[in-house]
C-alpha cells in the first residue's frame, strides 16, 4: 500500500511559519502544508508597519480598518500559496492539541488530524497586570488593523504615551518622531528589553533616546489609565506616589506573552514559552516549535531561553522544517545581542534587522 504524504500543520502566520511552510515545501514535495491563523489577512510582516504612518496626515489619512490598503504589506501575494500548495485557513482558531491522537480540535468543534506538527504561534504584547483593567484604554499594535486603529486615533503630531519602551515600542517611537508626533516612554524594568542595559550603559542609552527626540521618563510607575472625556488629548496616566501626564494614545511595550493557551494539557513541557531542544523539538516527537513561542535549551547558560528578531525568527523557521523533514541542525544558542550607542547620536539595535 502506497505511503499518504505527510500533513504538516503551522499554527502561526509570521515570519517562522511561513519560513518554515516554504522550505518544508522545498524537503517534502509531495506533502500537504497547512497554516492555521487566527488572523483575517495573509502574512504581513509586522516589522513594517510603522511605514503607516510615512507621511500620514492623522485621522484623516488610512480609512477604517475594512477600507485601509493592507495589499502593500504582504509578503508574499496570494498565488504565492497556490503555487506553492499551502493551504492558509484564516480566522482559524485552534483550541485543543491532543497528542495521542495527533489532531488539532478547532474552535468550531472540527478536528484535524497532522502528522508533524510546527507551533509557531508568536506573542502578544504583554501588558503588567496592575494595568490588566485599563487594557482597553491602550492601542495595541500587533496587528496591521492594531495599527489602522492607532492612527486613527492619533492626529497629525499628536502625542503618544508608551508605558515599558521595550525595543518593538521604540522602532515604532523612532519611526514616528520622524513624522513630527511626540513620543514619551515611561522607562521601567522593560525598557530595552530584551536588552539588559545596566548602570551607566542604561544611563547613556536613555540620553541616546532624547537625542532622537524621544522623552524618556524613567523611575515611574503607572498606576492607573484614564480616558479624558473633554479636551484635545484622550488619555491620562497617573503614577504611583502622584503626578500624571496627558496624551493621544497610551501603548505598552513590555515585552512578549507567548501565545500558547492552546497548548495546555497537551502533555509537552511549558515554561513561560514552549520548551524545545536546540533541534527545536519539544519533549513531544511529533511537535516542534519556532519563533517568540518557544524557549530553547542553551548550552552555554545552561538554561531555557527566548530568541528574538526577525533574522533568529526566520532561521527557525528553516531549521524546524529541516528537522521536521528529517534533518538534524541545531540553533545557534550563543548570539552578539548588544545595543549599539552610536557617536552621532541614537540607538541601534540587532532586533531592529528585519531583512
Amino acid at each position: 500500500m502506497a505511503q499518504l504524504p505527510q500533513h504538516y500543520v503551522i499554527i502561526g502566520n509570521g515570519v517562522a511559519g511561513n519560513e518554515a511552510a516554504w522550505h518544508l515545501r522545498q524537503r517534502d514535495p509531495e506533502s500537504r502544508i497547512t497554516i492555521m491563523t487566527a488572523g483575517r489577512l495573509l502574512f504581513i510582516n509586522r516589522y513594517e508597519l510603522p511605514s503607516l504612518f510615512n507621511g500620514a496626515g492623522g485621522a484623516g489619512g488610512a480609512g477604517a480598518d475594512g477600507n485601509a490598503d493592507w495589499r502593500p504589506f504582504l509578503v508574499h501575494p496570494p498565488e504565492y500559496y497556490v503555487d506553492n500548495r499551502i493551504e492558509v485557513r484564516r480566522n482559524t482558531w485552534v483550541d485543543k492539541v491532543d497528542t495521542l491522537n495527533r489532531t488539532l480540535t478547532l474552535r468550531h468543534k472540527e478536528t484535524v488530524a497532522y502528522d508533524k506538527l510546527l507551533v509557531a504561534s508568536g506573542g502578544g504584547g504583554y501588558v503588567p497586570e496592575n494595568l490588566r483593567e485599563f487594557r482597553p484604554l491602550m492601542h495595541p499594535f500587533g496587528t496591521f488593523g492594531d495599527a489602522v486603529r492607532m492612527r486613527e486615533s492619533l492626529p497629525k503630531g499628536g502625542h503618544v504615551i508608551m508605558i515599558g519602551g521595550d525595543m518593538i515600542g521604540l522602532d515604532l517611537g523612532r519611526a514616528l518622531v520622524k513624522q513630527g508626533y511626540k513620543i514619551t516612554i515611561v522607562g521601567d524594568e522593560y525598557l530595552f528589553w530584551p536588552h539588559n542595559l545596566e548602570g551607566e550603559r542604561r544611563e547613556k542609552a536613555m540620553a541616546a533616546l532624547e537625542k532622537m527626540g524621544i522623552e524618556v521618563l524613567p523611575g515611574k510607575k503607572p498606576r492607573a489609565v484614564e480616558a479624558i472625556k473633554s479636551g484635545k488629548q484622550a488619555r491620562k496616566v497617573t503614577f504611583e506616589g502622584g503626578g500624571s501626564i496627558k496624551g493621544d494614545v497610551v501603548m505598552s511595550f513590555c515585552g512578549l506573552m507567548p501565545s500558547l493557551d492552546f497548548m495546555v494539557g497537551a502533555s509537552v513541557d511549558i515554561e513561560r514559552g514552549l520548551l524545545v531542544n536546540r533541534e527545536l523539538q519539544s519533549t513531544d516527537k511529533g511537535i516542534w516549535a519556532a519563533g517568540d513561542v518557544c524557549q530553547i535549551w542553551s548550552p552555554e547558560e545552561n538554561h531555557y531561553r527566548f530568541y528574538y528578531g526577525w533574522k533568529n525568527v526566520k532561521d527557525m523557521g528553516r531549521i524546524a522544517a529541516f528537522n521536521m523533514t528529517g534533518g538534524k541542525e541545531s540553533v545557534a544558542t550563543f548570539q552578539d545581542e548588544t545595543l549599539t550607542i552610536k557617536r552621532k547620536g541614537g540607538i541601534d539595535s540587532p532586533y531592529w534587522e528585519y531583512k
